[in-house]
């Protein structure tokens, strides 16, 4: 049985990119979508309305493209070592994102993520539809996710820590034992327990218990 559970965001947390806004560039519509994703991630505009209207400007992507995605996609400076320290001290490593399982489900197991859940996009005949298939991965889907493995893993919820920088990761940080701000707009810095100045996961390692 782990000790605790750690909980991160994918794209700006444990992810340097918006994967979003990579898709985006290959429909030749990425400072359109990055500007959308922004104004998502500081709480100005519903999570879920606001990804349904940037996929839809993913329409028409092929598959085939996301090789190129995955190629521009860095983990976030400390990524590793957070994970490796996490797992040194018997603990659990978990990601719940807003993005895509299709990106995550080559990333989160080379960075040796135990368990993960995201947004999956559709693509019928081999082409993004502009849809997402099935339910969202928004801010109560993250909150009840964090709940969920804690249950799963026999982990007290007060020895969660949730890690995150947009508004759609309030309600996770919120639920978790402890919520960490990292790389986090102003409305997430605002209402963290602790708050990581520094872009890299390192920071986090004191904090583990």
């Amino acid at each position: 049985m782990p000790r605790f559970l750690v909980v991160l965001d994918a794209d700006s947390t444990l992810l340097r990119n918006e994967v979003i806004e990579l898709i985006a560039d290959e429909a030749g519509r990425g400072p359109e979508v990055a500007a959308a994703t922004e104004a998502a991630m500081r709480g100005e505009v519903d999570f879920a309305e606001s990804l349904r209207s940037r996929v839809e400007a993913l329409r028409g992507v092929p598959l085939s493209a996301l090789t190129r995605v995955l190629a521009r996609v860095e983990p976030t400076p400390g990524a590793a070592e957070l994970i490796a320290a996490v797992h040194a001290r018997d603990g659990r490593v978990a990601v719940v994102s807003g993005g895509f399982h299709e990106i995550l489900d080559t990333v989160a197991p080379r960075l040796g993520v135990d368990v993960w859940r995201a947004n999956r996009l559709a693509a019928p005949s081999g082409v993004l539809s502009g849809e997402v298939d099935g339910d969202i991965v928004d801010a109560a889907a993250k909150a009840r996710s964090l709940t969920e493995w804690a249950d799963e893993l026999a982990v007290p919820v007060s020895r969660t820590i949730a890690v995150g920088d947009g508004a759609n990761d309030l309600r996770m940080m919120a639920t978790a034992g402890l919520g960490v701000a990292f790389n986090a707009k102003p409305a997430v810095r605002a209402q963290a327990d602790v708050v990581v100045e520094r872009v890299d996961l390192r920071e986090v390692i004191p904090l583990l218990p």
